[in-house]
Parts: structure tokens; C-alpha cells; sequence
């Protein structure tokens, strides 16, 4: 059994502009770095990005949990971190498999997604981005009025280059009858790549039906976000695409195992923490050589 010196930081990042979404507005990223030692002296970090509004567990209690362990973490310690820890045992998992881990592709190897800001503001973001390489964007709906947000969206179309893809963002705000209002505008947009999260996270039945009746893609995110929610959304029988933040979606090695064994459709998605945790995520991601974009490109978000 493997020990590791131990020692943690907290960060606060603030955005540069709030981030705001059907769940309200968000103005600071709070996290923690993690940094294990081995005997040899060779070093490396972890990160924990709690998101609690999407299931995991709260910066507080994360902040709690690594306070009490003391300077020194075995590899025990590790794969006994509780399922209602998910940031946590991402964290402490990709620091740990890290030291074992093969090289792989660089972050700027992968195919990035664009986070766009809600509302008018994306198009002239859109704009801006396109010019620095971007081929994939998202941009979330479900916070204005729709017939201003779809106002909004036929100008980002018209903004959008013939070679890009756009994604919605709804996060699990619209009713059923908007959500079906989205899914019918996109059917003949192939520049659409999918809806993401329409329905409320728990609508699983109603979302299989949407699926079924538009040629639009539907993809799941909250409805996903943490392992035990991800099991049991595909034994209720979704097959469309999973987005998945890593970040809070528990060990690291369960969730290559369950995608893998399953053949999910995966998209790779940010919650919006720092190289670390993305560094972290694209080793996953390489090894399990996903195909779409990846949701990391978050930079332009913060200050620093």
C-alpha cells in the first residue's frame, strides 16, 4: 500500500463576467489543488471543482474532508473516499493515477468547444472566437424569453462559419413545449450538433419520447452528472449522447470502465476548473479516444 506526502490550497477565481445560466448566476470559482508527494520527491496535483447545484458535494464539505486527513494519504484512503464525495474522488484519484499514467495528448491537441455568453452577447463572441480557431461552440438557452432567445439564434446562425458546429444549452430549464419549440427549429440545421439537457434532470421518460419524435440530437447533463446518476440513466434506456464532467463524476477509472463497456457516446465537458482538473480530464479523455469536441474551452471566463 502506497503512501503519499499530502498538502492542499484553496483558490477563489473570478469570472470576468458572471456566468449566468437557468441556475442563476455565477460570479466566483471556488476549488482546491491537491498535491501528492512520493518517496522518490516526483509530485503531482489534483484538483476538486465541486459544482453542488449539479450534484456533487459542497466546496465546504470538500474543504472539511481534505482538513482532516493529515499530511500523509494511502492509497486506501483513496479508493475508500465516499460515492457522496464525487469532486473528491476525482481529485485525489487523478493525482494518484497520475504517477502510473502513460503519456498522452497535450491539451492542445484536442478539439476544444467555446463557451459563449447567454443572451445577445454571443454573437459578437462568436465573432471574436472564431478568429482564434474554434470550429465548436456552446451557448446557453432557457434564460431569456424564447422568442428573444430564438431571435438570438437565427443571428448566431448567420454569424456561425459554414464549417462550425453550435450547441444549446438548456440546462434543464424549458418546459415540454419549448423544448419541443428548439428541437423543431434545429431539425434542418446540421450545424446544430444537439440539445443539451431540455428537461429538467429527472424527466428521463419525457426526454426518451422528445428523442424519439425530432431528428435534433438531445444530449444529458445533469441528468448525468455524478456516477450513480449516470448508471441509472442508462438503465432507464437513454442511448443518446452523455456530457460528462469528469470533474464530479467520481473515480476516474470507474468512469473510463462504465464508458468504455457500455460504447457510450461521450462529450467531455468543464466544470469550469483550472489546468489542473483539465489536464486531468484530457488524460481521461485520451485514453479513451473520444470523438467530439471537448467542452474545456473556458479560458477567456476568468481574470487570470
Amino acid at each position: 500500500m502506497n503512501s503519499y506526502q499530502f498538502t492542499y490550497s484553496i483558490y477563489q477565481r473570478p469570472f470576468r463576467q458572471p456566468l449566468i445560466t437557468s441556475h442563476g448566476v455565477w460570479k466566483i470559482r471556488e476549488g482546491i489543488i491537491l498535491k501528492f508527494t512520493d518517496s522518490f520527491g516526483r509530485s503531482h496535483q489534483g484538483e476538486i471543482a465541486p459544482i453542488e447545484w449539479f450534484g456533487s458535494e459542497s466546496i465546504e464539505r470538500a474543504r472539511s474532508f481534505c482538513g482532516q486527513i493529515g499530511d500523509r494519504i494511502t492509497t486506501s484512503q483513496i479508493q475508500q473516499i465516499p460515492d457522496d464525495l464525487p469532486a473528491c474522488q476525482f481529485g485525489f484519484g487523478s493525482a494518484w493515477t497520475a504517477f502510473d499514467s502513460i503519456p498522452s495528448k497535450v491539451e492542445s491537441e484536442f478539439e476544444m468547444s467555446a463557451l459563449l455568453p447567454a443572451g445577445e452577447a454571443a454573437i459578437d463572441r462568436l465573432q471574436a472566437l472564431s478568429t482564434q480557431g474554434y470550429t465548436t461552440f456552446k451557448w446557453k438557452i432557457g434564460v431569456l424569453p424564447i422568442d428573444r432567445e430564438m431571435a438570438i439564434w437565427s443571428q448566431l446562425m448567420t454569424a456561425l462559419p459554414n464549417n462550425a458546429k453550435l450547441r444549446l444549452d438548456a440546462n434543464g430549464g424549458l418546459t415540454e413545449g419549448a423544448a419541443g419549440q428548439w428541437l423543431e427549429l434545429c431539425s434542418h440545421q446540421a450545424r446544430i450538433e444537439f440539445i443539451e439537457q431540455p428537461l429538467a434532470p429527472d424527466a428521463i421518460a419525457k426526454t426518451i419520447e422528445l428523442a424519439a419524435k425530432y431528428s435534433t440530437p438531445i444530449a444529458l447533463d445533469e441528468s448525468v452528472a455524478t456516477f450513480d446518476r449516470l448508471q441509472h440513466v442508462y438503465d432507464r434506456g437513454w442511448r443518446g449522447i452523455y456530457v460528462i464532467k469528469p470533474g464530479i463524476a467520481g473515480f476516474p477509472w470507474r468512469l473510463a470502465a462504465f464508458i468504455t463497456k457500455h460504447q457510450l457516446d461521450v462529450v467531455f465537458s468543464s466544470v469550469m476548473e483550472t489546468e489542473v482538473g483539465i489536464a486531468a480530464a484530457c488524460r481521461l479523455a485520451s485514453s479513451l479516444n473520444l470523438k467530439r469536441s471537448l467542452g474545456f474551452g473556458v479560458d477567456e471566463w476568468f481574470e487570470d
